[in-house]
């Protein structure tokens, strides 16, 4: 799998373990920055992640700041992305079967780096199961109007 990987200063050494993690599980990783702990905007690389997903030059994102939160929502801008932030391993099994997320956001100041190399083994090995998950997904990308 392509999995393009994005952080801000504060999630610099997750993505850094997490990116070598993957590599040797047999991914091909894009590493779009920030390359360094030297203070950055998040945004910046959440959605310059999530883009490479959308462009199809990378299969998912991971993106990594300090909750999560922030380069999350950020990445979940970006048409076509659905961004799961997850601080466990539930939520993000649950991300692929019933959400297809194709970005998942970490926080490295909520999650440790056995947490999040659980995290990314069951966000990497779930399939989407479609079905009518599948006409939901399609609402997301195109909400329906509200009937009430």
């Amino acid at each position: 799998m392509r999995i393009v990987m994005g952080s801000d200063h504060a999630g610099f050494e997750l993505k850094e373990h997490l990116k070598g993690y993957l590599q040797d599980k047999g991914h091909d990783v894009i590493d779009v920055g920030t390359h360094s702990t030297e203070s950055v905007d998040y945004p910046v690389y959440g959605a310059g992640a999530a883009r490479k997903v959308a462009a199809g030059e990378a299969d998912r994102a991971i993106v990594v700041c300090g909750t999560g939160l922030g380069i999350g929502m950020a990445a979940g801008k970006v048409p076509g992305i659905r961004c799961a932030i997850v601080s466990e391993v539930y939520s993000a099994q649950m991300s692929r079967l019933h959400n297809d997320a194709n970005a998942l956001a970490l926080g490295a100041r909520v999650i440790g780096t056995g947490v999040a190399e659980e995290i990314v083994d069951v966000w990497t090995t779930t399939d989407f199961l479609g079905g009518r998950h599948g006409r939901r997904v399609d609402m997301i990308e195109d909400p329906p109007a509200l009937d009430a």
